[in-house]
């Protein structure tokens, strides 16, 4: 399962939100984005052109979320290259406006017709990042009119959304991170009871050290408490090591899943592709290369290794901290930046590799192939 955003917009697309999540500092122009990797838009019905330009002078395309057709796109490559389905990101942030809340229910319509069409699994993800204290019952509301839209606990409206010890399954994201939030425990435990009260399982997203209680974690065993209380625990893993640190950071997933075991709850780690944020943060912020999916793959072969059964990808379509596993465009089509530039996936890869290799780990963790720790050829 990978990691579905679903929060770009474009002006045009009705949904008046402009370049949201293109835009830096609300300019989206050369020299001015919050996007590392380019979207390769040749197979999208709707596109929207950017004041962006190739090297020959042609137009740049982006595209938005909010047209079902894009969504319905993004489900078939899905189901084209063998990945079981997506979490869609629903933030807290967001929907406490009306025009976030509009904006998110639309991409999740588009995801559920999709999911449906293309028999791919989806699961509704709660990022508490930004809620304020107070608004777990704002969540448990949003959660209740869900519910009933799509009759999550039924299934007549949705019948491929995902399902954990028999009962349908919502994560909540962002519990027990030392980075200032304003919310805390209290409200996260709220969430948790109402959403198992409601009838679902519940997937908590914790930080990486969450079984230390150090480093990105809060030092408070509360957290261990919570998890406890939950159904499966899955950690971030973003940012916290590269190619070269990933074989000395591996025995964590396996003192992670032992725990886990101990505790019975069960356990989801990460794999990503690589990292980069340069557009966001500046030029001389961290980035991880992917290595020709070398990166990606040592993670996909050190989680299995270690006892995983399952695996969470991230992410999808996450083109502003250059995670995306979808198609994007390789090195030799990169659009002009001004003074920034662009990251572009090896051109004689193609702008599909790492959905397709994202679908060789499917694959391997279902049975149907026997590749091990070198990078499938394609």
């Amino acid at each position: 399962m990978a990691g579905y955003q679903g929060w770009f917009n474009t002006p045009g697309d009705s949904a008046g939100r402009d370049w949201h999540h293109y835009e830096r500092r609300g300019v989206f122009a050369p020299g001015s984005c919050e996007i590392d990797l380019w979207p390769d838009v040749r197979e999208y019905k709707k596109t929207y052109v950017t004041p962006f330009t190739y090297a020959d002078g042609s137009a740049a395309f982006v595209y938005s979320p909010y047209d079902a057709s894009t969504v319905d796109l993004h489900f078939k490559w899905m189901k084209d290259y063998g990945i079981d389905g997506v979490f869609m990101q629903r933030f807290v942030a967001e929907i406490r406006n009306p025009s976030g809340k509009h904006h998110f229910n639309t991409v999740l319509g588009n995801a559920m017709a999709a999911a449906r069409r293309y028999d791919r699994a989806i699961c509704i993800m709660y990022d508490l990042s930004g809620m304020q204290p107070g608004e777990e019952q704002l969540l448990l509301n949003d959660l209740d009119e869900l519910s009933s839209r799509y009759d999550l606990l039924g299934g007549s409206k949705s019948p491929t959304y995902l399902h954990h010890r028999g009962r349908p399954l919502v994560v909540v994201w962002g519990i027990g991170f030392n980075d200032h939030r304003r919310y805390g425990f209290g409200e996260a435990e709220k969430i948790i009871d109402g959403a198992h009260a409601r009838g679902f399982s519940v997937m908590v997203g914790v930080p990486t050290y969450w079984r230390e209680l150090g480093r990105d974690a809060l030092p408070d065993s509360t957290l261990h408490r919570l998890i406890r209380k939950s159904d499966i625990v899955a950690p971030w893993f973003v940012g916290r090591y590269d190619e070269d640190g990933y074989s000395g950071f591996s025995g964590l997933i396996s003192a992670d899943i032992s725990w886990c075991a101990a505790a019975g709850v069960d356990y989801v780690p990460l794999a990503y592709p690589g990292f980069s944020w340069k557009n966001m943060n500046g030029p001389a912020s961290r980035a991880i290369p992917r290595d020709r999916g070398k990166f990606f793959w040592k993670q996909v072969a050190g989680a299995r290794r270690a006892g995983a059964s399952m695996l969470y990808i991230a992410m999808f379509d996450e083109v502003n901290e250059g995670t995306a596993i979808f198609k994007c465009n390789t090195a030799d089509r990169l659009p002009l930046n001004g003074s920034g530039s662009f990251v572009g996936i090896d051109a004689d890869l193609g702008s599909d590799y790492y959905l397709w290799l994202a679908g060789q780990a499917a694959a391997w963790w279902h049975g149907k192939s026997g590749y091990g720790e070198e990078v499938p050829k394609r």
